[in-house]
């Protein structure tokens, strides 16, 4: 790795591969790649002088990348081998290294805090992180979204050796890792177009355990039917939100838009902990967190001080805006597991309202795979608006579509939408209370016009005007 002076990523605007540009550009390091379409991301990257060709064409590389003996090229799982600047690189001898083997050889290099799980892995990860951050012992981390607090994927510190970093279990890229403490939130069945099997994900996340250095820690999430075999010396805890464990919480209680809780260690409590993100589901989120953070030294002052200004990572449950009347919600939730959660909170939060979802699925074959448990788990919302599948990596599987899911479901309210027309569905409605977009493909891309209408709407009919995200 200390040969190289120019990294050239293909798939630069993945949130992973673009904290790692962002690493090696920092680092004085040239950095350049590619990416099929322009986001707010890539504009970002561009802005702090990152080269971006949006062109697959070999021709489009910049030239200052093409010696091999200097340039190492990064690659995402979901660029194609057939991507013809990926087959340039291979045909001229380039060295190619996977996203995950570059965060490996990190992992090596300083005290990996790798937080690993098929939900749950960014919040956790970034409410870690931003714990370590906010206390004397500090941190670098390598995020999968967005932090509020930081607006970025990516932060260094020059102090400290500990680095923070989510552990993708997509394509096995989790094995790459060498934790010096992990944690595993769920272990669902998901990317069985990888794994084929539930048991598969499973006996992929016990290997995952089994990295972590000797002398290292584990924490697993109480009730995961895993069971690792781990190294000489690594230490083992479990945790749950509110049902026991070696962390827990206890005495959860919610008032005025304000949840606090009890933390429960092995030795002490932490009292009165208030979670600056008042969504039930990150208390769960917060105690796996909070004890990588008191393992490592934080203190109970500097982790009640974090938690309290956690402001949470961007489209992990975002309060778009809110009034009185209206109140509309973005969440990356995809899989049938984050959905329920994603749901069973908000109706916790507003028990009297009228929830209306919108739902992009995403993959074809997470549609195929889950159609049954999409459609279960859907029918729970009071209105679905369910649009077109988002393929990103794959093509098109005969009879996946999203009527799917839709011909599954038991609620009478629910109507196919296609993308384009949304927006012109949303301005013709004046019963909307609640209105949450869930997916994880472009559908983010929708949410500032969406924001616009409800506010004009709010506007024009002369009810209280709606605010931004408080």
């Amino acid at each position: 790795m200390n040969k190289f002076t120019k990294f050239y990523f293909l798939g630069i605007g993945g949130i992973g591969m673009s904290a790692i540009a962002r690493y090696y550009k920092t680092h004085g390091f040239e950095v350049a790649g590619y990416d099929r379409a322009k986001t707010t991301l890539t504009k970002t990257l561009q802005s702090e002088g990152i080269e971006i060709t949006y062109e697959e064409k070999e021709s489009d590389i910049p030239e200052k990348f093409l010696d091999k003996n200097k340039t190492l090229v990064i690659l995402t799982p979901a660029i194609p081998q057939d991507h013809p600047q990926l087959v340039f690189f291979r045909d001229k001898g380039f060295n190619v290294m996977k996203r995950a083997e570059v965060l490996g050889y990190i992992t090596r290099q300083s005290k990996g805090v790798c937080i690993a799980g098929t939900h749950g892995k960014t919040t956790t990860s970034t409410i870690t992180a931003h714990l370590f951050r906010q206390s004397q012992v500090d941190c670098n981390a390598f995020l999968g979204g967005i932090s509020n607090n930081y607006n970025t994927n990516l932060l260094l510190s020059k102090e400290s050796n500990f680095v923070v970093i989510e552990a993708d279990e997509y394509d096995r890229s989790f094995h790459h890792l060498t934790p010096y403490m992990a944690a595993i939130t769920s272990a669902d069945a998901d990317h069985l177009d990888i794994y084929k099997t539930h048991q598969a994900v499973k006996e992929s996340f016990e290997y995952f355990a089994s990295l972590v250095r000797p002398g290292g820690t584990l924490i697993v999430k109480k009730g995961l039917d895993i069971h690792p075999t781990l190294q000489k010396g690594v230490k083992q805890y479990s945790y749950s939100m509110d049902e026991g464990g070696d962390f827990h919480a206890e005495n959860i209680r919610s008032k005025l838009g304000e949840i606090r809780f009890d933390f429960v260690t092995p030795t002490e409590t932490i009292a009165d902990v208030r979670l600056g993100v008042p969504v039930r589901i990150n208390v769960e989120n917060s105690v796996v967190a909070m004890a990588l953070a008191w393992l490592s030294g934080v203190t109970s002052d500097e982790m009640r001080t974090g938690l309290s200004s956690f402001s949470g990572v961007y489209r992990r449950f975002n309060i778009v805006c809110q009034s009185e009347n209206m109140v509309y919600i973005d969440d990356y939730a995809h899989h049938p597991s984050e959905l329920n959660a994603g749901i069973t909170s908000i109706r916790e939060m507003y028990p009297d309202k009228k929830i209306t979802g919108i739902f992009q699925p995403h993959l074809y074959s997470r549609t195929k795979d889950f159609a049954d448990d999409f459609a279960q788990v859907l029918s729970t919302l009071d209105e679905l608006i369910l649009l077109d599948i988002y393929p990103a990596r794959e093509l098109p599987i005969d009879g996946v579509g999203p009527e799917l899911i839709l011909n599954k479901m038991t609620l009478d309210n629910k109507q196919y939408c296609p993308k384009d027309a949304l927006i012109g569905l949303l301005k013709k409605r004046d019963d909307l209370e609640v209105l949450v977009t869930f997916g994880a493909g472009d559908i983010d891309a929708l949410v500032p016009e969406i924001k616009k209408v409800i506010k004009k709407k709010k506007i024009n009919t002369g009810k209280e005007g709606i605010g931004d995200n408080i």
